[in-house]
C-alpha cells in the first residue's frame, strides 16, 4: 500500500519531515502547502512534489492524499488537525497539539468519532536514548526515582531553528515542557498527579515569559524538575538525567551516557538513530496496520491537562 502524503509547513521541521520521508518505502509527499508561494514552491521542486498550494483546503481536497503531516504555528494544529479528520485523513501533527486543552479535547474525540490515525509529535518517545532507557524500564531493570531536566535556547529575537524569522511566537511552556512533560509520565509509567510552575519576566516584544521552572511528581512517587530558558548564551537544546534505582544515564540529543559521562551505544535499538524519521515510520506503520500509534492523540492528551493545570497557576 502506497500512502500519499500532503506536508503542511516547509519551514525548519517541514524540511526535517520531507528528509525523513525519503528513507522510508512506500510513502510520497504529493502536496506541499506553506505560508509562502515561491518559497513553497523552491522546496517542492526540490523534493519532487507535484502540488504547491498556500491554502491546506486545497491539499485536503486532493482525493489521493490518504495521510496529512503539520508542521504549521501552534496556533494552527488543533483547527488544521480537526479540518484533516473532517476531510477523511489520517493525521500527525507536530507538537503542541493545541495551545489550549479546550483544542487538545476537540482534536481527540473528533479522532474518536472518525477511527482515523490521529498522532502528535511527541519525538522524546521515539529518540534512540530515551527508548533505550524506556526498554529498560520495560525490562524491569530500571525504575525512575527522578528526571532533572534543561530546556534551553538563546531566542531574543522570533527565528526558528534554520535562523530564519518566524510568523508566529513560540511558547516554553506549550511547545518546550510539552515534550518531557509527556516523556515524564510515559517513562515512569505513571500519571502525573503534582505539578507546579513559575515563570521569570515577561518578554516586552515577544509577550511570553523567556525563563521557566515546573516541578512534576508521578502517582508511582517519581519526581521531574524542569528548567526552560530561552535566554541562555551557550549550549542549545534538552539535556536530560535519569536518576533512577539501580543507574543513572544522561541523555543528550540522540547520544546516551551513563551517570559516570560512559558512552552508550544505542545505534542498535531502532531501525535509524533520527527520532524524526522513527516518528514519521510510526505514523505510515498504524495507517497501514489499523491501529493506534505510539504518541496517538489519545494518549498524549493527560500532557495537555497538566499543561493547562500550570497556565492557570501561572495566570493566578
Amino acid at each position: 500500500m502506497s500512502i500519499k502524503v500532503a506536508l503542511a509547513g516547509a519551514g525548519a521541521f517541514g524540511i526535517k519531515h520531507l528528509d525523513a520521508i525519503q528513507l522510508i518505502d512506500g510513502v510520497e509527499v504529493v502536496s506541499l502547502v506553506s505560508r509562502e508561494l515561491a518559497k513553497t514552491q523552491e522546496v517542492a521542486d526540490k523534493y519532487g512534489i507535484p502540488h504547491v498550494s498556500t491554502d491546506l483546503a486545497d491539499s485536503l481536497a486532493l482525493k489521493e492524499v490518504d495521510a496529512v503531516i503539520l508542521c504549521t504555528p501552534t496556533q494552527m494544529h488543533a483547527e488544521q488537525s480537526i479540518a484533516c479528520l473532517k476531510a477523511g485523513k489520517h493525521v500527525q501533527v507536530e507538537i503542541p497539539l493545541a495551545d489550549s486543552l479546550a483544542g487538545a479535547e476537540s482534536v481527540v474525540a473528533l479522532q474518536k468519532k472518525t477511527g482515523l490515525v490521529a498522532m502528535c509529535g511527541h519525538t522524546r518517545r521515539f529518540n534512540p536514548s530515551h527508548q533505550y532507557v524506556h526498554n529498560k524500564i520495560l525490562a524491569g531493570e530500571f525504575n525512575i526515582q527522578q528526571m532533572d531536566v534543561q530546556t534551553y535556547f538563546f531566542r531574543r529575537t522570533n527565528m526558528n531553528a534554520l535562523g530564519q524569522a518566524r510568523s508566529w511566537t513560540d511558547h516554553l511552556l506549550w511547545h518546550h515542557a510539552a515534550h518531557t512533560v509527556d516523556l515524564f509520565a510515559y517513562q515512569a509509567g505513571s500519571p502525573i498527579v503534582q505539578a507546579h510552575a513559575i515563570q521569570g519576566p515577561i518578554h516586552p516584544t515577544l509577550g511570553i515569559a523567556m525563563d521557566m521552572s515546573i516541578q512534576l511528581k508521578a502517582a508511582n512517587g517519581a519526581i521531574c524538575t524542569l528548567s526552560l530558558s530561552f535566554n541562555n548564551d551557550g549550549p542549545l537544546g534538552t539535556f536530560f538525567r535519569y536518576i533512577g534505582d539501580t543507574a543513572t544515564y544522561l541523555a543528550r540529543y540522540d547520544d546516551l551516557y551513563t551517570g559516570k559521562d560512559e558512552k552508550i551505544d544505542v545505534s542498535k535499538v531502532a531501525v535509524s538513530m533520527n527520532g524524526i524519521e522513527l516518528q514519521d515510520r510510526e505514523f505510515f506503520a498504524a495507517i497501514r496496520e489499523g491501529r493506534e500509534p505510539n504518541a496517538s492523540v489519545a494518549q498524549v492528551l493527560s500532557c495537555y491537562q497538566v499543561l493547562d493545570k500550570l497556565e492557570r497557576q501561572l495566570a493566578a
